[in-house]
């Protein structure tokens, strides 16, 4: 393991692109490093390596496994104490702000505009001494269920990430997906109870993605919901399988998916344009995908793994940019939903608040 981390740390000092990634419940660590700085780009989802999807799929950015130098390593255990923390972002500005966007997005729900609209926000948190081996490994340890990377691209940046959401599995003609909406912060209890809104949301979700799929799609198997643990949040998720058309290709599927009820809203058009005329910031990366395409290094047959890119930040020099947003129905109330946001920022926070490495930026 030390080798391979000190092999990471080599390219890394050398400028050169690279990811590093776990698979949900894995025990192996993979590494694309790529052997030269060119900025390489999916054109049709043909193409083999690793790919890093933009929210807009305006940048559709690829590491090439031809290109690149293939690593692994068995997972070992880290030893940190990460900070627990009940704090109330006191940030009323950019309270207010949010609280502001989400009254917004319940009023053209109310006006029959859409029926749901993901809105997100940014946070910036000042670093001292970050390590980006150190931070991935905290996530890995943390959050193990989870899709864990880190992605280095010197005309891109580093962002870092641990998301529970697949967008698609895809080997040969034989699908896998899922709907994933609904969040709660993990209690004692044992019982997990939704509300309706959160069993509506959810349901939204399901609903738009199997009828999209059966546009591409002979058959489609859908599981009932169940509740699911990410770390100190929970969700409520759908397990939906089936085998593609014979004419349908991989591309076709990925824009069929892509962005999910989960991070943009229904009807998928009319939300995507509110959220890129209201929300006032580039979401970039952030609610985009990435993962595996194509690959064949790991198996015999060639597949694609690909993932939402939720619950991620990116490093700006010596600040972390974090993202978190929440699905806003018809039943939203705007200061749970600014709770809910508060939430979702300490999947991260708790990383880089281990060894108080982090303070806030005010």
């Amino acid at each position: 393991m030390n080798d391979f981390f000190s092999t990471i740390r080599k390219h890394q000092a050398q400028n050169l692109p690279f990811v590093i990634y776990s698979k949900p419940d894995s025990g192996s660590i993979f590494a694309f490093l790529q052997q030269n700085d060119k900025l390489y780009k999916v054109s049709d989802y043909s193409e083999k390596g690793f790919v890093l999807a933009s929210f807009d799929e305006k940048q559709l950015i690829l590491i090439p496994e031809k290109q690149s130098k293939i690593i692994s390593a068995k997972q070992t255990g880290v030893s940190f104490n990460a900070i627990e923390s009940d704090e109330v972002n006191l940030d009323l500005e950019a309270q207010k702000q949010y609280k502001d966007l989400v009254s917004k997005g319940i009023e053209a729900i109310q006006n029959d505009e859409f029926k749901k609209v993901v809105l997100s926000r940014c946070e910036s948190v000042d670093l001292v001494n970050f390590d980006f081996i150190t931070t991935f490994q905290r996530l890995i340890h943390l959050y193990p269920t989870t899709f864990t990377y880190c992605f280095f691209h010197p005309k891109i940046g580093l962002w870092i990430g641990a998301t529970p959401e697949q967008l698609l599995k895809a080997n040969g003609n034989v699908f896998q997906t899922t709907a994933l909406a609904g969040t709660q912060k993990a209690n004692l209890e044992t019982e997990i109870r939704w509300e309706q809104k959160e069993k509506d949301e959810q349901q939204y979700v399901t609903d738009f993605i199997v009828k999209r799929l059966r546009e591409v799609a002979n058959s489609v198997v859908i599981t009932e919901p169940y509740s699911i643990k990410a770390g100190s949040i929970w969700h409520i998720k759908t397990d939906i399988s089936g085998v593609l058309n014979e004419d349908s290709t991989l591309k076709e599927v990925i824009d069929t998916l892509h962005p999910t009820p989960a991070v943009c809203g229904l009807p998928k058009k009319k939300a995507k344009a509110f959220i890129l005329e209201n929300e006032n910031y580039d979401r970039t990366f952030y609610t985009g995908f990435l993962g595996e395409l194509n690959s064949s290094f790991a198996n015999d047959s060639v597949s694609s793994d690909l993932f939402v890119n939720l619950r991620s930040m990116q490093i700006q020099e010596n600040k972390a940019i974090l993202y978190m947003g929440c699905g806003i129905t018809k039943e939203s109330i705007p200061e749970k939903e600014w709770e809910e946001s508060v939430n979702k920022s300490m999947t991260m926070k708790r990383v880089l608040r281990a060894e108080n490495r982090v303070k806030k930026i005010d």
